[in-house]
């Protein structure tokens, strides 16, 4: 580990927030808490850091809430969402509201430390071919992360534009869900392959004609996804 990657610790049990530093440090980590929504927020579009492990409920303002602000004021920093609410519907809300990963209390310290290093892993890109890519009416500018719809800017969030470009990248090959999670995600197979087809939905909400019926990113039943654009 590099004790220059910088995680930002927006929790208010203490007891967790002493156990997680003490851990977190003790891998290499550089650890810095806030023990409440709005302080939390305030730091984290402040300071710059590697990785945002986010609680859900919190006093002055929901992580729900301070990961919203964040990502509409342009900060894509990973953020790792703990939470109690363990229902499915939770969890679509939170990937929805732009965290990267979530993890249901209580956890397993070890599946934590996973979390946080496929996160913070700069998982090998492959090269694309042109700096510019053009599908139907999307327009997608790799350089800038810029990606068009009508010429209209099309917010994606870092995640959905990573996963965008891999499957460009890989355009007209099947790529299955964990090949996307190890690729993408930096998982090796660890989390639920649902992660994979929530954030497919909604990135085909963005950038599909019509989301029900796929003209670019299709699902070839029993194998992942193609893309066809």
């Amino acid at each position: 580990m590099n004790a220059e990657q910088r995680i930002l610790l927006i929790e208010d049990e203490p007891g967790l927030v002493m156990t997680l530093t003490d851990r977190l440090t003790v891998e290499g980590y550089a650890v810095a808490s806030r023990e409440d929504g709005e302080s939390g927020l305030t730091e984290a579009s402040a300071t710059s850091y590697d990785l945002i492990i986010l609680d859900w409920m919190m006093p002055r303002k929901s992580g729900l809430d301070v990961c919203r602000k964040l990502r509409q004021s342009g900060i894509d920093t990973p953020i790792l969402m703990l939470t109690a609410r363990g229902q499915i519907v939770d969890r679509v809300v939170g990937l929805q509201t732009g965290a990267d990963d979530y993890l249901i209390k209580p956890f397993d310290m070890m599946e934590l430390l996973a979390r946080v290093q496929a996160l913070l892993r700069r998982a090998p890109r492959h090269t694309v071919t042109a700096s510019v890519a053009h599908f139907g009416s999307i327009s997608i500018d790799f350089n800038s992360a810029e990606v068009l719809r009508d010429g209209q800017p099309v917010g994606l969030s870092a995640r959905e534009f990573h996963l965008l470009r891999y499957l460009i990248e890989h355009k007209g090959l099947i790529v299955s869900r964990d090949q996307l999670l190890t690729e993408v995600w930096g998982y090796e197979a660890l989390p639920s392959t649902r992660t994979v087809d929530v954030h497919m939905a909604w990135l085909r909400q963005k950038i599909e004609d019509n989301p029900k019926l796929p003209k670019y990113i299709l699902t070839i039943r029993g194998f992942g996804y193609k893309f066809v654009g």
